[in-house]
């Protein structure tokens, strides 16, 4: 891993070279120039035209103007998008004595990106006269020196440059002395005093002169000091230093005091004369940061030097002796740059937020520089590895920041992106700025339900408008496109009336049932829910929700046999010779609920005769419990009790009559007073026969009718008795409890009571077989009501 960090900073540092020489190879800059102390506005230039470009696409792509160190010199007219000037400037602060005045710039297109170089020139115009160190120089010149004689004097400074620098020299008119203008090596002009004339001490042993300093402006301005010369007294002998020219290179990182150089100076005279004192001959206070010892003539450093300020110093040091006589030398100091200023980063633009799922998006735009030269000013840039991000070098020192590929809000939707700045000095020197990016979100996720298929449980007989249960759905969106709706779907089975069943709340979900189930008309239902976003374009799914009816017992048990509806009903004949456990008959029930609730037992309530017959509790089969007797009354009235097993349980209870006979020679019609007795039947069975009758249709009692042509048809049956055959239907929902005397759905009955023959007959006839579909038989049930209420009688 560090291996391969390595690698990609020399490959990025590669690059940025690359770029850097092919810019400077290819490249060319446009110049501009403007005069020093113009007003803040003053029209440059029509870059429009100087670019080549359309009228308003420097408004359209968004042009700016980039000046290093983010100084703002230039400005774009907000109309007319020329090139203005921003503030006033002053050459001499901006370069000082560097000559010409040149400010780099660019012009940044942000759209498509774009450079283009510029250079802004600022001409000087005299505005600074040359001035002298002082108001005054001393010179002490021997009576016997000879015409000819030379002595430097102490140079003027002017802040302009070229022509408005300094010029010339000129001295105030006298017969001993002139002036020469000289050249130094640093190019600034100094004057030197000549002597045309001896001196007589005697005859006058002061002069004074005005030195004049001319610089080249239009109109010149001059500055001038006054020159005191003091004729000495014979001193045949001046310091000379040992080194006409001194030079010396120190890092800009020297701490104050440390020692420069030491020069030093010899004087061949004896005593006072020979005696020699140091010092600088011109002394700047502003930018002179070196002293010397006057006695030692050690040159030690008093201020702070800065390589990016000045990267070299001219000195000139005089030795004088105790004479007046002195001698001079020059020191050339280099100014060493070391990497003492971090690079500075300059972001000219930034785009946040930036919409996920779309590729090389161009983030941001910054400069980088250093203040520092040679490799201490070269620099790379980084990013951290883990971030889909990348850094593109871009003309000069400009770098684009754009995403490596599409971003996913929905896994990250902010980005700290710091860009570290790092130069190639020792040591290294790194600045480091953070950007935040955040990314828009885009609708590019469906809501998701928490389930795939949900189960509901309702019980039957329910209030309206009951709260049934709950679908969820998350969207991984944010904001508008994470906003769920949800909706019911069109059902799968036209003939299902949704609509009219269930109601969903389109902001929560909540599932709310319509109107009051019935179990025994449905059982079970399923629909779709689909939940949609608010986005643009809307994304949605769907969830499967079925919803099972549990019953509740809401349904009495029926009698299906035997039955009275007012007429005269069935008797069961019994042999008084029958043995304990004779079969009697058998109560035939069903119920129309579900299972513990459609679980009948049955109870003998009453009885003619207590102990001679009896009730199988889970089959509703009457026995004798003992032979009868001829003690036994021949006429028998049991009152059967049908229970079911709900909470609360409901009943229905039956009437059975028996008659004891000595065998079954003579044929039996029903007595008088049977009839008188059915007349007084308990109130409950005519209820119950009416209620019967009400409920019936026409389909069921055509094919009742048909069964009773079938049953009462036979001959003997109307010889031996007769068959009532009860009006009305039976109840549509049976269901199949084997053995407990509930009538299954798959068996039919034929009930008749038989005579002449002597016997009693209760006779149970083959199945049914519907035609079931061979799948999903109970939902075809459920989606059939007409197949559940029907069925078929032989």
């Amino acid at each position: 891993m560090a291996q391969s960090k390595v690698h990609r900073k020399k490959r990025q540092v590669a690059i940025f070279i690359i770029l850097m020489l092919l810019w400077e190879a290819g490249s060319e800059s446009i110049h501009y120039s403007v005069l020093e102390e113009s007003e803040s506005g003053t029209f440059v230039a029509n870059l429009t035209n100087d670019l080549g470009l359309r009228m308003g696409e420097l408004a359209a792509r968004g042009a700016r103007v980039v000046f290093k160190g983010n100084k703002q010199y230039l400005q774009l007219d907000p109309q007319t998008y020329d090139l203005l000037l921003n503030e006033k400037l002053d050459r001499e602060e901006l370069c000082g004595s560097t000559e010409p005045c040149a400010l780099p710039f660019q012009v940044l297109l942000e759209n498509p990106l774009q450079f283009f170089q510029a250079v802004l020139g600022v001409r000087d115009i005299n505005d600074h006269a040359p001035e002298f160190p002082a108001r005054e120089m001393l010179l002490k010149i021997s009576e016997i020196t000879t015409p000819g004689k030379i002595f430097p004097l102490k140079m003027a400074q002017d802040l302009d440059a070229g022509s408005n620098s300094l010029q010339s020299y000129m001295i105030s008119s006298n017969p001993h002395f002139h002036v020469l203008t000289s050249n130094r090596s640093d190019g600034r002009r100094f004057p030197e005093l000549v002597l045309d004339k001896a001196l007589d001490r005697e005859e006058q042993p002061e002069l004074r002169l005005t030195l004049t300093a001319l610089d080249g402006g239009s109109p010149p301005r001059s500055g001038t000091t006054e020159i005191q010369i003091l004729v000495l007294d014979i001193n045949d002998n001046a310091p000379e230093f040992a080194q006409e020219l001194y030079e010396v290179q120190i890092p800009e990182n020297n701490s104050l005091g440390s020692l420069v150089i030491t020069v030093s100076a010899r004087d061949l005279d004896a005593g006072s004369f020979g005696e020699v004192s140091y010092a600088l001959f011109q002394v700047d206070d502003v930018n002179q940061p070196f002293e010397i010892n006057a006695v030692t003539g050690e040159i030690r450093l008093r201020k702070t030097l800065d390589f990016e300020e000045f990267q070299s110093y001219h000195v000139d040091i005089e030795a004088t002796d105790g004479g007046g006589l002195s001698g001079k030398c020059s020191l050339v100091i280099k100014v060493l740059d070391v990497n003492d200023n971090a690079p500075e980063l300059t972001v000219s633009s930034l785009i946040s937020p930036i919409p996920e799922n779309l590729p090389q998006i161009t983030v941001a735009v910054f400069s980088v520089s250093d203040a520092d030269s040679g490799r201490n000013q070269q620099v790379i840039c980084s990013i951290d590895d883990n971030l889909p991000f990348l850094l593109r070098p871009s003309v000069e020192n400009f770098y684009t920041l754009v995403t490596e590929g599409a971003l996913d809000r929905e896994s990250r939707a902010e980005y700290n992106i710091t860009i570290t700045v790092t130069d190639m000095g020792s040591p290294r020197l790194k600045t480091q700025h953070s950007i935040t990016v955040l990314v828009s979100d885009v609708n590019d996720n469906a809501p998701a339900f928490t389930q795939t298929s949900y189960t509901l449980r309702v019980r039957e007989n329910n209030s309206p408008a009951l709260h049934i249960g709950s679908v969820s759905a998350t969207d991984a969106d944010a904001g508008a496109n994470a906003q769920v709706t949800y909706s019911l779907l069109p059902p799968h089975d036209p003939h299902l009336p949704l609509a009219s069943l269930v109601s969903i709340n389109a902001d929560n979900g909540h599932l709310f049932a319509l109107r009051s189930l019935d179990y025994e008309a449905l059982q079970a239902f399923e629909f779709g829910v689909g939940a949609t976003d608010r986005g643009s374009p809307a994304r949605s799914s769907q969830a499967l929700v079925r919803v099972l009816v549990l019953d509740d017992n809401d349904n009495s048990p029926f009698v299906l046999y035997p039955l009275q509806n007012g007429s005269a009903p069935c008797t069961e004949l019994v042999p008084r010779a029958a043995e304990a456990g004779y079969l009697v008959s058998k109560v035939v029930a069903v119920d129309g609920d579900s299972g513990q609730n459609a679980w009948l037992s049955y109870q003998l309530l009453k009885a003619t005769e207590p102990g001679l017959f009896g009730v199988w509790a889970h089959n509703g089969e009457v026995r004798t419990a003992r032979p009868p007797s001829e003690r036994d009354a021949p006429k028998h009235r049991l009152l059967v009790l049908v229970k079911d097993n709900g909470e609360p349980p409901r009943s229905a209870s039956v009437t059975l009559h028996v008659l004891l006979v000595d065998g079954f020679s003579q044929p039996y019609l029903p007595l008088p007073e049977a009839a008188a007795e059915q007349a007084q039947a308990d109130p409950l069975t005519v209820y119950l026969v009416i209620a019967l009758a009400a409920v019936s249709s026409l389909f069921l009692f055509s094919v009742l009718a048909f069964i009773a042509v079938r049953l009462c048809g036979r001959s003997r049956a109307a010889s031996l008795g007769r068959c009532s055959v009860p009006e009305g239907h039976f109840p549509g929902h049976l269901v199949d409890v084997s053995g407990t005397g509930t009538l299954s759905q798959s068996y039919q009955y034929e009930v008749c009571l038989r005579g002449g023959s002597g016997t009693s007959e209760f006779k149970f006839l083959r199945p049914i077989l519907p035609n079931f579909p061979p799948q999903d038989s109970g939902r075809e049930m459920e989606e059939n009501p007409t197949f559940r209420n029907s069925f078929q009688f032989s």
